[in-house]
């Protein structure tokens, strides 16, 4: 079964962390960083890796930080994932036959059935999810309508 990386996971979260709180002011890497509370130094580098894959735009001086580069509808998960697990790169230099020609074959056909779905969500996708929790949150337990 396809796994995302535990990096992948959180360039994914500070994404949707951004696009969530960037209302107008860039959100800081401290703040982002203190809200998923983790150490700002495993942060910066995945917040980087995205700017420089144009993501998210990286905003200088004292009110700083970072916000999304494009609409939100327009990023998809699979495009964060890449951008973060590009910088892995293989570990073998020569694999055994049975890798290279059975292995190999029917595992790329899966992660490319894993790509094409995480293609189809969005980070506007995911924040309307977070909204419709928030939503579910705030709402007094038994009552399953609105008016």
């Amino acid at each position: 079964m396809p796994r995302l990386s535990d990096k992948s996971l959180l360039a994914i979260a500070a994404v949707v962390d951004v696009a969530l709180y960037a209302r107008g002011t860039p959100v800081a890497a401290k703040a982002l960083a203190a809200r998923h509370e983790l150490p700002p130094r495993h942060l910066e580098p995945v917040l980087q890796s995205l700017v420089h894959a144009g993501v998210l735009k990286g905003v200088r001086g004292p009110r700083g930080g970072y916000e999304l580069a494009r609409e939100r509808r327009r990023i998809t998960v699979a495009e964060i994932v890449r951008v973060v697990e590009a910088e892995a790169g293989d570990a073998l230099d020569s694999l055994p036959a049975i890798v290279r020609d059975v292995i190999q074959p029917a595992v790329g056909e899966a992660e490319h059935t894993f790509e094409a779905a995480l293609d189809a969500v969005t980070v506007e996708d995911l924040c309307r999810s977070s909204a419709q929790r928030e939503d579910r949150r705030a709402m007094p337990e038994g009552i399953d309508f609105t008016i």
